[in-house]
């Protein structure tokens, strides 16, 4: 298992980012996983390289670099009260119009990489859904599969929110919804399923009994092994029917 930090220019800076992949000699379809707000963190790191143990290159991204490089956080724990107060600090720096800008780069940067070879896919948890999004339509034709796990504010009375993105994303979805989530209550899920509908997109949802908004990362306080489990399940089958 090889594992680098790289820089990766976007219009905007230099996004700091992990990049594992299994070793030197081959080339694999890649990844872009996206973090929560936690952000570049162990937690991740460990998830990607379980993902890159599975035949894939990964990149995890800053989402934060706008405002710093990782990690972006003192002693970052969830529930705790200086925790949310960076939270609020942090989540403006990332943008709709921003993070289409990013994502574009990320993949332009993996499609110059002697370890990544075919087509890319994305994956996201909680903000990070919505990021998977945005790269899938920033890059319709390089993305070939986009995995939202409790995903956040994905359909809402924003106009450039993410559920409007349907028609420019060519790319199979999957979502897992968390059974129990204020970032994304049954209203907004039939909205975005409606709305994805509406446009042909290609997308299967499931709503995850008893699990809750974040569970399938590690260090969050309401993570459910069981069904954390069967979430990598259903994203790696996706990402082995649509990307090898």
């Amino acid at each position: 298992m090889i594992e680098k930090q790289v820089d990766v220019k976007t219009p905007d800076g230099v996004a700091d980012c992990d990049f594992i992949y299994p070793d030197e000699k081959g080339a694999w379809p890649a990844i872009i996983m996206y973090t929560d707000i936690g952000g570049r963190r162990d937690t991740f790191r460990e998830m990607a390289k379980h993902l890159a143990s599975e035949g894939y290159a990964v990149l995890v991204p800053n989402p934060f670099y706008r405002v710093g490089r990782a990690p972006v956080y003192e002693n970052f724990k969830f529930g705790e009260e200086k925790t949310t107060a960076r939270m609020g600090e942090l989540r403006p720096s990332v943008t709709p119009a921003g993070s289409a800008k990013d994502g574009a780069a990320f993949v332009d940067f993996l499609q110059h990489q002697k370890q990544v070879k075919g087509k890319i896919g994305t994956v996201g948890y909680c903000m990070g859904g919505g990021l998977a999004m945005r790269t899938a339509a920033a890059a319709p034709d390089a993305v070939a599969a986009c995995a939202s796990f409790h995903g956040s504010q994905l359909a809402s009375d924003a106009p450039d929110a993410p559920h409007t993105l349907g028609p420019k994303i060519k790319a199979r979805m999957y979502f897992g919804f968390a059974i129990e989530d204020r970032t994304m209550p049954p209203e907004a899920v039939e909205k975005l399923k409606s709305a994805l509908t509406a446009a042909g997109a290609n997308f299967d949802g499931e709503v995850y009994a008893g699990a809750r908004h974040g569970w399938c990362v590690k260090d969050h306080t309401v993570y459910h092994q069981h069904q954390a489990e069967h979430a990598w399940h259903h994203m790696l089958e996706l990402f082995k029917e649509t990307l090898h």
